[in-house]
């Protein structure tokens, strides 16, 4: 899979100059940072005799879409383990469905013991599954976005630029940690700021501080005869927790504006779960910290089939 994104200007916007990478256009199921993550979880598949990959998600979930496709196209059975509250038909789950995909819905609270349940099932049955943690979590979610900062910055030098603000919808934790990650490992002076479209802080920050951590290895790195710190894994992760609203999925009618402006203006599908949010809090962002004649990169982190469905919702 060629994972190599387009990256342009949008415009002069907030007097600065605004930039997108667009990972939707990732070309595989519908793209996204979930298809840029399953691509190196389904390498580490290849490399087994699984017969089964089982995974965890929402019926919102772009990261189970596209687990679900691929397992699929390569001949696995899928099983997903999805909360109860958030089950209601998308775009994605009416996929996870056509796929073949196995869909179990429970309370939140009995979703880890069905997942070991599960696996136990099929195992006794004398299956090899392999798990994949939700969101696609993990040190190769992360190594995943590590390789995306690589060509952030090969963009860059091949366009003679610097982006003073990577923006971004932080939900997981592992893009956020794979582009820290790759910060520091070739010593960047930037501000990368994840947009929690769902986790409130000190959890939400946390969780990206942990998997970069993992990463990283526990002993501290030298890059070009710099030790990476603990301080500069803190000074480095900006989490921003101020624009989830209602929580994971919520909408707004701030929302909805910032995904018919998108449209209108850049020809460019948000969506209210992930990306919308995101580009609306960096919008704020960008405003409350008075950020001006700055170079500002949004990653487009996919979710094109939600961006449908807010579309019906949107007519009605």
């Amino acid at each position: 899979m060629n994972n190599m994104t387009p990256t342009y200007k949008l415009d002069s916007d907030e007097l600065n100059s605004l930039y997108v990478k667009r990972e939707d256009m990732i070309p595989y199921s519908f793209g996204g940072n979930k298809a840029r993550k399953a691509a190196l979880f389904f390498e580490d598949i290849e490399k087994g005799d699984y017969d089964y990959v089982v995974t965890y998600g929402s019926s919102h979930s772009n990261h189970c879409r596209v687990v679900a496709n691929m397992a699929a196209a390569s001949g696995r059975k899928c099983v997903i383990i999805g909360p109860s509250e958030v089950s209601d038909s998308t775009y994605n789950s009416y996929m996870m469905d056509l796929f073949g995909a196995e869909l179990i819905t429970v309370p939140v609270d009995k979703v880890s013991s069905t997942i070991d349940d599960k696996l136990s099932e099929l195992r006794s049955a004398g299956h090899k599954p392999y798990f994949i943690i939700g969101g696609g979590h993990g040190n190769i979610g992360t190594r995943a976005y590590d390789q995306c900062y690589q060509e952030i910055r090969q963009f860059e030098k091949d366009n003679n630029i610097k982006f003073d603000y990577i923006f971004f919808a932080s939900g997981t934790g592992t893009t956020q940690a794979g582009l820290v990650c790759g910060q520091l490992l070739n010593e960047d002076d930037r501000k990368i700021v994840g947009i929690s479209i769902a986790r409130k802080n000190p959890r939400g920050r946390e969780v990206v501080l942990d998997s970069i951590r993992e990463y990283l290895g526990k002993e501290p790195l030298s890059v070009s005869g710099k030790e990476i710190t603990e301080n500069d894994i803190q000074d480095k992760t900006i989490f921003i927790d101020d624009y989830t609203g209602d929580g994971y999925g919520a909408n707004s009618a701030e929302i909805q504006d910032t995904i018919k402006e998108s449209l209108v203006k850049y020809g460019m599908p948000l969506d209210s779960t992930y990306t919308g949010k995101a580009f609306l809090g960096m919008k704020k962002y960008i405003r409350q910290k008075g950020i001006a004649d700055k170079n500002i990169l949004f990653i487009h982190t996919g979710g094109t089939p939600l961006f449908f469905d807010d579309l019906n919702k949107m007519r009605r």
